[in-house]
């Protein structure tokens, strides 16, 4: 019986030259390359969600949507198809430098569906808008007032780590309140950019490691990120609540 050939794999060099890139409304460059599953049509309103004010902090990076990006030894290769082989050594995403641009490769193969991929690109935009324009001071004073008033939970383990790395009075302790304002400022865009894709149960964000920030505060922080960063034409941004049973 004859087997499937194993998936080609190509350094990312390669992978960016042999790839057409496209842009979306927004500026944002982003390309698709090898077997993947989720709809051309989905990654281009995935990615034009990204708000103008946001994607005017990610000139010259370029995002690809690839199957598996591996890791092998001290290099990384794309695959150009999934492979239950080289699933063992991928990651969710590499940012590399080529040239004088930083490209992207996000591995849409190790997730479940859209959503979990839409999320790791929003969660990647997160951090590089906070990266280039810093944390807004309004967004700032907003996050301490609710550490004030002793809010449940957070929004990632990297900002419940901080925040009580913060709050503990340490002689580092400022360095870590600027990490965890920063924390909670990506995780909060990542959030609000998932929501103007998608439709989002919050709980659906949840983890073990650490409770979900009380549903009053998130979305006082996202209502902040939707002012700094207005949703594009054809997106929309609404929080409802419902119980649950």
């Amino acid at each position: 019986m004859s087997q499937a050939a194993p998936a080609i794999t190509r350094p990312p060099a390669e992978v960016v030259r042999r790839t057409p890139v496209s842009q979306a409304p927004n500026g944002i460059c982003y390309a698709i390359s090898g077997e993947v599953t989720v709809s051309a049509s989905d990654l281009e309103r995935m990615v034009g969600a990204v708000p103008d004010a946001a994607a005017a902090a990610l000139q010259r990076k370029a995002y690809y949507f690839v199957p598996l990006t591996v890791n092998q030894g001290d290099d990384t290769v794309i695959a150009d198809r999934y492979d239950v082989t080289l699933s063992d050594n991928a990651v969710c995403h590499r940012n590399l430098d080529l040239g004088d641009s930083q490209c992207v490769f996000i591995s849409t193969r190790l997730m479940d569906d859209k959503f979990s991929v839409a999320f790791e690109f929003f969660i990647n935009v997160g951090h590089a808008v906070v990266e280039r324009v810093g944390v807004s001071q309004a967004f700032a004073e907003l996050v301490w007032k609710q550490v004030e008033s002793n809010a449940r939970g957070e929004t990632s383990l990297d900002a419940w780590e901080s925040r009580k790395l913060a709050t503990g009075h340490g002689p580092d302790a400022e360095k870590h309140k600027n990490e965890y304002l920063a924390a909670t400022f990506s995780d909060a865009i990542s959030i609000y950019l998932l929501s103007l894709f998608i439709d989002v149960d919050y709980y659906d964000l949840r983890e073990r490691d650490y409770p979900l920030l009380a549903p009053a505060q998130l979305a006082e922080r996202l209502r902040k990120v939707a002012e700094l960063f207005p949703a594009n034409p054809g997106y929309e941004f609404a929080i409802y609540y419902k119980r649950r049973s």
